[in-house]
């Protein structure tokens, strides 16, 4: 008889269980969204070529010292141009590829997160040295430098964003699914979530969040301009996005930008963003000194314009060309 109540009892106990339903697997997140695959070009480039190496991606000018860094692979390398001539001047060999560069400030160094190697590099842009490098994370995608110097590192692969202060980690966010586009204004911090489709700010005093907001339907990269306010392209939605970081963090508007917008860059002194449109091979310039952004010109480029920089002192362009590995140099439009 024992043995009967107890056999009911587990009976008994497993329908019990049966009753409530198992938690619903949590939503799953949209992949990250992509540049297009750029077409064949239709129209010859608005500016001359300079070959630079393979799948040239990640660039920026420097106005100081009249340094263009562009990072190429096969092998990795970067590779310091003349802004005014295009000339090669010097190239660096690097431990790993990289898809995006960023100065830590006006005369560098050069911010260069080599994502296979899960380190950042710091590169003087004058004579192509080596002045630092620390161990980040897993695969980190970009970096960028506060208002107190602290540089944040997004480890796309790692699920997290490192801070480094005097060649170390110091702290490190664990608050993100795929961490990619960074931009600071003052000792904030943005950070664009490829996955979540969210722009993140963080304040780099106090280490903390501060705001999280939704960016689209599938951001990429970020900016800031000279009034502090933010532009984000959202490759899948085909707009830029803009945002006011400072509390209470909110967005400002959305401006309809078909055609895959990916790289982005600023140009303080003209007050003006630039935005490649990577599925019609074009380069976009947007006014941003009225009450709402406006478009100002159109410019075709070389094939899978993934990345683009601005020299703040003259205005030239120049647009990675990933697929016949060459950079486009524009004078300023």
């Amino acid at each position: 008889m024992t043995r009967i109540r107890v056999l009911l009892c587990v009976v008994l106990l497993t329908a019990g269980c049966g009753t409530n339903p198992p938690s619903p697997a949590p939503p799953q997140l949209p992949p990250a969204a992509e540049p297009a695959v750029a077409p064949p070009v239709a129209r010859a480039p608005a500016g001359r070529t300079v070959p630079v190496g393979g799948l040239p991606e990640g660039i920026v000018a420097d106005g100081v010292t009249h340094r263009v860094a562009v990072a190429v692979r096969n092998p990795d390398r970067l590779v310091l141009l003349d802004a005014g001539t295009g000339a090669v001047v010097t190239s660096v060999a690097l431990p790993g590829h990289v898809r995006h560069l960023q100065l830590a400030a006006p005369g560098g160094p050069v911010l260069v997160p080599a994502e296979t190697s899960g380190r950042l590099l710091t590169v003087a842009p004058d004579s192509g040295r080596v002045t630092g490098s620390v161990p980040t994370g897993s695969s980190p995608h970009d970096a960028t430098r506060a208002g107190n110097g602290r540089i944040f590192v997004a480890n796309e692969n790692g699920r997290s964003v490192a801070v480094v202060e005097d060649g170390r980690v110091v702290h490190t966010f664990t608050d993100v699914t795929q961490p990619a586009g960074l931009a600071p204004v003052g000792t904030l911090v943005s950070l664009v979530d490829v996955r979540q489709n969210d722009l993140t700010v963080y304040d780099a005093a106090s280490l903390t969040r501060v705001a999280r907001l939704p960016a689209g339907a599938g951001p990429t990269h970020v900016v800031a301009d000279r009034r502090g306010h933010l532009a984000v392209t959202d490759t899948r939605g085909d707009a830029v996005l803009t945002y006011d970081p400072a509390a209470p963090a909110h967005a400002l508007g959305r401006l309809a930008l078909p055609g895959k917008p990916y790289g982005v860059t600023y140009d303080p002194a003209r007050d003006r963003l630039w935005v490649t449109l990577t599925a019609r091979n074009e380069v976009v310039g947007i006014d941003l000194s009225g009450a709402s952004p406006r478009e100002t010109s159109r410019l075709p480029t070389v094939r899978q314009p993934n990345t683009v920089a601005v020299d703040p002192g003259t205005g030239t362009l120049f647009v990675t060309g990933t697929t016949e590995g060459v950079v486009e140099v524009i004078p300023a439009p």
